[in-house]
């Protein structure tokens, strides 16, 4: 099974995790996963922000006409 990343990363090393953990080692995972994401944000959310926004925004070449390289309207 083949998982996207939300990076958008498509190569790299593998992460091994083990599927014989138990229900409380795989919760205390995914507590430090939130911990650490609301860490991360507190401290860089403005930044962050700025950056979720540009990255929304259409590219210049998107909002322009298509044109031929004529300006004549005929």
């Amino acid at each position: 099974m083949k998982h996207h990343q939300a990076s958008g990363l498509t190569q790299g090393l593998p992460l091994l995790i083990s599927a014989d953990w138990t229900a409380e080692q795989a919760l205390a995972v995914v507590e430090l996963l939130d911990d650490l994401r609301e860490r991360i944000w507190s401290h860089y959310h403005l930044q962050l922000s700025e950056l979720y926004r540009q990255q929304r925004l259409p590219a210049p070449s998107d909002n322009l006409p298509h044109t031929d390289g004529d300006d004549s309207p005929f």
